[in-house]
């Protein structure tokens, strides 16, 4: 049985990209930053915006007949509670892990050898070679075992690091042990880098906390590319300003930081503006997903990737 009809998209040029729709399904756009018009028809289906999807959720609930949502992010904090119960939820998982973990990457080691100081030094031709940090011999402490966890970890290997993982719950799988949350505090104060990849939901809303942060040792390394209130931004702030740890971090809460909040000018702390998954990497990438999951809707099969089930349960 073929549950969704109309999928609606929010831009021009992602329909014209994935044009012909596969089987009978009909493709609108629809960009939610109003209800649907009436010329647009019955709308069953809809593809989320990447960017700022999250100020636009509140359309979701007018949609009377809604039986599917796509995320193209990896996170979908929100939308099952804007879509309701009845409606399926896929998000983009898998998609952004490679981009994801090359960023992870990226931020350690800049904030490990001071490229983010060599940047500023070089604007004011100041020549201030100092030993810093390396990242081998380093132990990691990665707060997350999906998709970008996984390739994080993968890219971490090579640079002669002990990776110790914490994911929703003890337990071994095929790369060895994992430890659960209820670990975490006794984990920080033997690991120089804490990464969080974590998605946000009711059990890892602040799961990094004052206790985490005030237990890893001084000079630790802090790094977010997950979700923003993962951590605690009033606690991590208090340690970075203070001077105690560091932090690289992709994502804050809230976000973007206001004007003037003091994490913004910390010597301490390197931020990028939540460009994790924004990479060459993303537009290919997140086609074929839409492909597969197009032509699932079209032959009545269930999408890949639901993290709520709706009509396909």
């Amino acid at each position: 049985m073929q549950h969704v009809h109309t999928v609606s998209f929010p831009e021009p040029q992602l329909l014209a990209d994935l044009s012909p729709l596969p089987g009978s399904l009909r493709g609108v756009v629809w960009d939610m930053k109003d209800a649907p018009g009436e010329d647009l028809g019955s709308i069953d289906g809809v593809i989320l915006p990447y960017l700022n999807a999250g100020a636009v959720l509140g359309s979701l609930g007018k949609v009377a007949d809604l039986k599917f949502v796509q995320t193209q992010s990896t996170g979908y904090d929100g939308v099952c509670e804007a879509a309701g119960p009845g409606a399926a939820i896929a998000n983009a998982s898998g998609v952004h892990a490679a981009a994801a973990a090359e960023l992870a990457v990226g931020l350690i080691l800049a904030k490990l050898r001071g490229i983010d100081q060599a940047v500023k030094d070089q604007q004011i031709e100041s020549w201030k070679p100092q030993r810093r940090q390396s990242l081998a011999d380093r132990k990691v402490l990665l707060l997350g075992i999906g998709g970008i966890g996984t390739e994080l970890a993968r890219r971490l290997e090579p640079f002669e690091v002990t990776i110790t993982r914490v994911g929703s719950t003890a337990r071994t799988d095929a790369d060895g042990q994992v430890h659960g949350p209820d670990e975490l505090l006794a984990l920080a104060a033997d690991h120089d880098i804490l990464v969080s990849v974590l998605p946000l939901n009711d059990n890892t809303h602040h799961l990094v906390g004052q206790e985490v942060l005030a237990a890893l040792p001084d000079g630790a390394l802090v790094v977010n590319v997950g979700r923003g209130a993962v951590i605690d931004t009033e606690a991590l702030t208090r340690e970075v300003v203070s001077g105690r740890l560091q932090c690289a971090v992709d994502v804050v809460d809230p976000e973007p930081l206001p004007a003037g909040h003091p994490l913004w000018s910390a010597e301490n702390a390197l931020i990028t503006p939540h460009v994790g998954g924004n990479a060459s990497a993303f537009e290919p990438r997140i086609l074929k997903l839409l492909k597969r999951q197009l032509e699932a809707l079209a032959t009545g099969q269930t999408p890949a990737n639901l993290v709520q089930k709706g009509p396909f349960a």
